[in-house]
């Protein structure tokens, strides 16, 4: 007997994407899953380019959201109140998809009815070829490949999820969320809360179209990713217990040993003895046998060459995923949760309803109804 494969909405969130939606839509309409199985959604996040007409060419539904840009997990939520599929993907703007990306969405969730959420990695082919994209890349897919399985967070730049699931979980966390951050993880976290199973198949595969530099890949790690995933932990309790993704307690204690070694180049500053370099060099050591497989993986793909000049970047990692414990603590102490500004506040306080909607408060941090007007 065959196996029904489930209607899909596939949602992809665009702001001021109008470079990137003529390859990653056709990537999508290049599809082996036949096209009346699945419908196209983008969402144009109050974008001030064409963003709206190039997704018109190739969406079956745009959705133009006015005003400011209220990001990634609004224009998500926004498209998946138009959806018709009984399970969502989600396709980040700057991701070509693989053709046989949205046919093995489907088998998954055709044949392993105990999945509601599914998501993938990037290829091994960055389009651009600079050495921190291509860092960026493969450690993405490598992490992705070595963590196969059942997983605790969700990706949503290639990732889909039944639509009862998702819908029972309270959706994207627009309230907290309100630029490029981690509002897939945390939403994958709350999936598993209620018991919902996660899996992560590296075989789905897209290609990243993003040209990474030095500057954004520290502010991303620091202020988008480290600082506000550590701020996620802090609110569940689990710091030390979490052991998923860059999380693992071999990427904690690289970290731990790489802050040290810059407590001894610190020290060595003020007195410069070889004891305090020698011992800055020592704490590294560990770390780069640590990071052994990686560095053998990048001399498979790239060679010798590549894997050595991605030693300082691998380190500078480190360093700011050290910097994002204590810039996370303190921020939890001092402003608390994440919350969006005064006005979306006072609008919320009060029920008011409009469009685009004023971005929803998580079920948690709802007042029950008898207390709302």
């Amino acid at each position: 007997m065959m196996t029904r494969i489930p209607y899909f909405s596939v949602i992809v969130p665009a702001y001021n994407a109008a470079g990137l939606l003529p390859r990653s839509l056709a990537a999508l309409t290049a599809s082996d899953l036949p096209r009346d199985c699945w419908e196209l959604i983008v969402v144009d996040d109050a974008s001030n380019d064409d963003t709206s007409a190039i997704a018109a060419r190739f969406a079956d539904t745009v959705v133009r959201l006015p005003g400011r840009p209220n990001g990634p997990a609004y224009a998500r939520n926004r498209g998946f109140e138009v959806a018709r599929g009984e399970c969502i993907v989600f396709v980040d703007a700057d991701v070509c998809v693989h053709p046989d990306a949205l046919q093995r969405f489907a088998r998954i969730f055709a044949t392993e009815p105990d999945v509601a959420a599914v998501f993938g990695a990037y290829d091994t082919r960055p389009d651009a070829r600079t050495l921190v994209s291509e860092y960026r890349n493969l450690l993405h897919h490598f992490v992705h490949v070595q963590c196969a399985g059942d997983a605790e967070t969700f990706w949503a730049g290639c990732g889909a999820v039944r639509r009862d699931a998702f819908q029972d979980a309270g959706m994207y966390n627009e309230w907290h969320y309100s630029t490029p951050q981690v509002e897939d993880i945390e939403l994958g976290h709350r999936l598993r809360a209620r018991g919902y199973r996660i899996v992560l198949r590296p075989e789905i595969q897209g290609t990243h179209l993003k040209r990474w530099i030095l500057r954004d890949l520290i502010s991303t790690d620091l202020k988008s990713r480290g600082v506000p995933w550590m701020r996620l932990l802090i609110q569940r309790g689990a710091v030390t217990s979490t052991e998923t993704l860059n999380l693992r307690a071999r990427e904690k204690l690289s970290t731990g040993l790489v802050g040290l070694s810059v407590l001894f180049l610190l020290i060595a500053i003020v007195q410069p003895r070889t004891l305090w370099f020698a011992l800055a060099g020592g704490a590294v050591v560990p770390v780069l046998i640590l990071n052994a497989s990686l560095f053998a993986f990048f001399v498979r793909q790239r060679g010798v060459l590549f894997a050595l000049a991605t030693v300082p970047l691998r380190l500078l990692f480190y360093v700011v995923s050290g910097a994002s414990v204590p810039l996370g603590y303190f921020l939890h102490e001092t402003v608390g949760e994440p919350r969006p500004d005064t006005v979306v506040e006072a609008f919320a306080e009060v029920g008011q309803r409009s469009w685009p909607p004023v971005p929803m408060r998580p079920v948690s941090d709802r007042p029950p109804s008898s207390s709302r007007s």
